[in-house]
């Protein structure tokens, strides 16, 4: 009996897609454990959320860290994410001969409306696997951002993070690593996020 299996993808053979035009921005495709995902198209609340936080992390953190918009990273399982936003260590040159690796990420943010699910399963077990200290997802339906911290393995070989707090939309939060660095929740989450 024949069984059929798709076919994976490693980090390299991604790279060659892209460099032989199969796979253009255009096309707006993560490689998530050596899969090709189609991303979804971004609503006008997104947009504006991720413009209004890259501003004000940009703002609270200059030079301290790199600030990285929608850019892909490299992590060890056959995955290419294109998170929202990204803080890592160093300067922006840092990041020429290659995308960043967990071990320079700070923090991991995912912006989400309609794909709330997607970030809180898919995307959440792929950054804890992947040993990233601290994931926030700012759920622009509940006007809440989601800061989970601390990845483990379960017994059952999944993995996630032992801590999930919540800050409503009227609250401050320290980003991770810059604890003097408040970022003000009421500018993300406007109440005007309903499309």
């Amino acid at each position: 009996m024949n069984v059929v299996t798709p076919k994976r993808f490693t980090i390299a053979e991604y790279h060659q897609l892209i460099e032989l035009g199969f796979l253009t921005d255009g096309d707006r495709i993560e490689l998530i454990r050596g899969e090709l995902i189609q991303m979804t198209a971004k609503g006008t609340s997104h947009t504006v959320c991720s413009s209004i936080l890259c501003r004000q992390l940009d703002r609270l953190l200059g030079d301290r860290a790199v600030i990285r918009g929608q850019d892909p990273i490299i992590l060890p399982n056959q995955s290419e994410p294109e998170p929202d936003v990204v803080i890592a260590r160093g300067r922006d040159e840092d990041y020429l001969a290659h995308h960043p690796y967990p071990e320079d990420i700070l923090l991991v943010i995912e912006i989400s409306d309609k794909t709330i699910d997607y970030d809180q399963i898919t995307k959440l077990s792929l950054y804890a696997e992947a040993g990233i200290s601290d994931y926030w997802i700012v759920n622009l339906s509940a006007r809440q951002l989601e800061h989970y911290s601390q990845p483990y393995q379960n017994a059952q070989s999944k993995f996630s993070y032992l801590s999930k707090q919540i800050y409503l939309s009227n609250q401050s939060v320290a980003i991770p690593g810059f604890e003097d660095a408040l970022l003000d929740l009421s500018r993300l989450v406007p109440e005007s996020t309903s499309e």
